[in-house]
Order: structure tokens, then C-alpha cells, then sequence
């Protein structure tokens, strides 16, 4: 089925090499409309690198991103961000001074339209489009059961909360492709599971296409359509979950059964 659409990501023969050393080299991948992809692969494999240079956080030395037909070679990384790739990270991210209902509007002002005189003079234009994200931000806080601790300082929230408040957050600025790093890291297993859903309701509820990194592999299994198997830097191997718990060079490689 997937072969009859356009990727709205088409990665081809990407690569970067930091001096002397090659840190990934020939990977392609192509992600489609809401579809769920793991990424995995040893420590030291080249997975947020891969992260990183789609987002334009590194340049590829070499290779093609393209992100709705568009080819990203002289994008930024803000330019990324506007475009609709959006991320979180292994360590957890947010303004944590501010309150759970800021960090979400944070998001928010990615796309706002009313000049910087506007602000200042708070003239209408500026008036409205505050208080339609301020809407739309308790919106996305009601979807991710923290409705009730919008004026909580986010650095108060326990670990759980303060990873579906960094995931609400990337929401907000409106992507197409969301890329979750580590999302469970320090996840307990009640914590685990109700991320399962989280990601599950944030491709059905907001229509968008997921790319994760996980070494849990009760998740990964659990939840993606298609997994790519980093090793060293390379394309190992892809496939459904089923054709990658079987494939023996992943098992040698990563899983260890």
C-alpha cells in the first residue's frame, strides 16, 4: 500500500562524517502519511545523529532529506521546525521555571502572525491570537491529562507528566512528522504502557506520521508498523516487527536472543 503513496519523508544515502570519523553512512529510509516507524540499533549506532540531521541540528555530509517533496539541503533548523518536523528529546526539555500552560503556548508562537509593535502596544491583532492560543493550548493540555495543573511550574510535574508535557508541546507547533527520542527512558511499566496509547492517540487524534527511537522493545514491537535497524552507523536491516524479531543479524546485533 505504501509503495502506491509519495513518502512525506524520503531519506536517500545520508551520511556525516565528523573529521575523521564516519558516524552514519548510506542510510535511506521514506516514512509515510500517520504511519508508526521505530528506529533502533546499539548504543553508539547513529540513532539521534540520524535525529539530529534531520532536523538540521548537523548538516549531512553527504545524501538527500526530502520532506513533502521538498528537498531540505539549505533549510535550518528553525526552517525544519516551520516546515513540520517536529521533536523531543532523551533528556527531557522544557522551560522549567515556566508553568505547564506556558510551555504549551511556547509551541504555539512558532506560527504567530501580529508584529512586534502589536505586541508591545497590545493592539487587537495581538489580543486575539494570544487568546486563541491560549485556547487552543488548554485544548492540547485537556488531550494529554494536564488540564488540571496548567498553572503547575513544569519542573513540579513527576517524570511522566513532564514527558507528555514535552510531547504536547512539539504538538503545538504543528508538525506533520513527530520524532520522539527515548520517549520511555525512566519510564516505569504502568509508565510505559500509558505512552503506548499516548503515541497511538497522537497519530489517530492529530493525523501525523512518527518516527521513535526506543530500546524497549515491548513498545517498539508493540506499537510500530516498520522498524530500521541501525548498526555502526548503518542500515542493518528493516521490516515489520515480526520480520525483525526474526531476522538473525538483528537478533546478533541488538536484540541478544
Amino acid at each position: 500500500m505504501a509503495e502506491n503513496r509519495q513518502p512525506i519523508l524520503d531519506v536517500q544515502d545520508l551520511g556525516i562524517d565528523f573529521g575523521g570519523l564516519t558516524a552514519v553512512n548510506d542510510f535511506s529510509l521514506q516514512i509515510y502519511d500517520k504511519e508508526i516507524v521505530g528506529l533502533i540499533g546499539p548504543n553508539g549506532a547513529g540513532k539521534t545523529t540520524v535525529f539530529n540531521m534531520l532536523t538540521k541540528v548537523y548538516q549531512p555530509t553527504r545524501g538527500t532529506i526530502h520532506f513533502n517533496g521538498e528537498d531540505t539541503a539549505k533549510k535550518s533548523v528553525v526552517d525544519m521546525n516551520k516546515s513540520g518536523i517536529a521533536r523531543t528529546f532523551q533528556n527531557i526539555r522544557l522551560f522549567s521555571q515556566l508553568s505547564v500552560l506556558d510551555n504549551v503556548k511556547t509551541g504555539f508562537h512558532n506560527h504567530i502572525a501580529y508584529s512586534p509593535v502589536a505586541a508591545v502596544l497590545r493592539l487587537p491583532s495581538f489580543t486575539k491570537q494570544e487568546r486563541e492560543i491560549e485556547e487552543k493550548s488548554r485544548e492540547l493540555l485537556k488531550i494529554f491529562g494536564l488540564e488540571d495543573v496548567a498553572e503547575t511550574v513544569a519542573s513540579n510535574l513527576p517524570y511522566g507528566a513532564q514527558r507528555r508535557l514535552e510531547i504536547a508541546r512539539a504538538l503545538a507547533t504543528g508538525p506533520k512528522l513527530l520524532l520522539l527520542d527515548e520517549p520511555a527512558a525512566g519510564m516505569n511499566p504502568q509508565e510505559t504502557e500509558e505512552l503506548m496509547a499516548m503515541i497511538r492517540l497522537v497519530r489517530d487524534h492529530f493525523g501525523i506520521a512518527i518516527l521513535l527511537i526506543e530500546h524497549d522493545m515491548k513498545l517498539v514491537m508493540g506499537i510500530c508498523e516498520r522498524i530500521t535497524v541501525l548498526n555502526y552507523g548503518m542500515l542493518l536491516a528493516e521490516g515489520t516487527p515480526a520480520e525483525i524479531q526474526a531476522n538473525p543479524e538483528v537478533v546478533k546485533a541488538y536484540l541478544g536472543e
